[in-house]
């Protein structure tokens, strides 16, 4: 098992590439299955989500294939309906096939998916809104078995914003019959990018961006051509890096309109951030890290996905801040390991109490998902000593050797093996 080592106390410096969205790639992924035909993705990250979903669409009849950076994904000869548990249980997002399975072959079978522990994270909306849209869903063993000679558009009212549910219905709604209407989608950039690629397809959508989607379904989608928008957690991520490590960097193709919750909090926080145009970002750390309190919400709030690194941000300097965790329920378990390395956080409900320290410690800690462990990466670039992220597949998950953009900009962090 992979392993990160980190020597902190080293200052960032230099300019980084922010490669293309992982929340994006999945399911634009997804949606060749609505095409017979070769889709094409362009520069796409090595991910293991990535991998995972690509072998996934292989077990369905699709054949996936590198091509120059991208992905060639030629769904023309899929004939499976069946996403087995095997490769769905460390990945959430492989519950995207079940919308465009239903809505070009009329069934999908689909084992209800894992991904990371920070919180329940249920699938009823996805089901609820085919149900609406007259498929028939059972459940047993594990599965989900939604069947529908031809789904009907159908007006479906959202419980809570829900990314993969909006994504999922609004492509089961391309190829369905008539005008499906979706109130309080999710307005995340992810949905607005899946929306143009479906558009380029033939699909005809409306109020992408906004929590209202209509959808006037037509007979068949053409394979698509398209270039994921880039990663605005990854661009967050090295955005708090620089500020907590008396950096200097430089962001190149990061889209700053994408992460304006995020900014201004950044900025609260005394650094400065500055848009050089182009989709190139100046980050440089202020002379003083001030306490800020913010609440995590559905975009365009802060995302949660940026919470547990800006929490690692707030662990060092003055004042004190409270973080309010509105979107999972589980999603502080980091708090004990930064607490390892000499942060003051106390836990209240969905409220964490920092308050800011003169120094961190390098100590062994462990990564419990995704964005915890990219949290323990910025606080051992902050550490005094040597910091151990164990369990760092979690972090090969959502980020592209991360430490290798991280070593680029001066820190000095290696994998091994343990």
């Amino acid at each position: 098992m992979d392993a990160l080592v980190i020597e902190g106390g080293r200052p960032l410096r230099g300019s980084v590439q922010i490669g293309a969205a992982k929340n994006a790639v999945l399911p634009l992924m997804a949606a060749a299955l609505l095409a017979g035909g070769e889709s094409h993705l362009r520069r796409i990250p090595k991910l293991a989500d990535v991998r995972t979903l690509g072998l996934l669409l292989e077990h369905l009849g699709a054949r996936v294939r590198p091509d120059n950076g991208g992905l060639l994904i030629d769904a023309a000869a899929v004939d499976g309906r069946e996403a087995p548990y095997e490769l769905v249980k460390t990945m959430r997002a492989s519950v995207l096939v079940l919308g465009p399975l239903v809505a070009r072959f009329g069934r999908a079978r689909v084992s209800l998916p894992g991904g990371c522990a920070i919180g329940a994270r249920p699938i009823n909306l996805h089901l609820k809104g085919l149900e609406a849209m007259g498929a028939e869903v059972v459940l047993e063993h594990g599965y989900v078995d939604v069947r529908a000679l031809r789904l009907r558009g159908a007006r479906i009212v959202l419980d809570i914003p829900t990314v993969t549910g909006t994504e999922n219905l609004m492509m089961a709604a391309a190829l369905a019959d008539g005008t499906t209407v979706i109130e309080n989608a999710a307005r995340e950039p992810e949905v607005e990018d899946l929306a143009a690629c479906l558009i380029a397809m033939g699909a005809r959508i409306r109020g992408a961006g906004s929590a209202v989607l209509e959808i006037d379904g037509v007979d068949a989608l053409i394979p698509f051509d398209h270039t994921p928008i880039p990663d605005r957690i990854e661009a967050g991520t090295l955005m708090a890096a620089a500020a907590l490590c008396d950096g200097d960097i430089t962001l190149v193709g990061a889209r700053l309109d994408h992460l304006d919750a995020f900014v201004v909090k950044l900025r609260e926080a005394g650094a400065e951030v500055t848009d050089l145009g182009g989709q190139r970002v100046r980050v440089v750390s202020g002379q003083r890290r001030c306490g800020v309190d913010l609440r995590t919400s559905p975009h365009p709030g802060f995302p949660t996905d940026m919470q547990a690194q800006f929490m690692a941000l707030m662990c060092k300097g003055t004042g004190t801040s409270v973080i309010t965790e509105k979107v999972f329920e589980n999603r502080f378990m980091h708090v004990s390991e930064l607490s390892r390395m000499g942060a003051d956080i106390t836990v209240e409900g969905a409220s964490a109490m920092v308050r800011g320290v003169a120094q961190l410690s390098g100590a062994r800690v462990m990564a419990t998902d995704l964005r915890a462990s990219a949290a323990l990466v910025l606080a051992g670039l902050a550490a005094e000593g040597a910091t151990t992220v164990s369990r760092v597949y979690h972090l090969d998950r959502g980020y592209e050797a991360l430490e290798v953009k991280l070593g680029a900009l001066g820190a000095q962090i290696e994998r091994i093996k343990e």
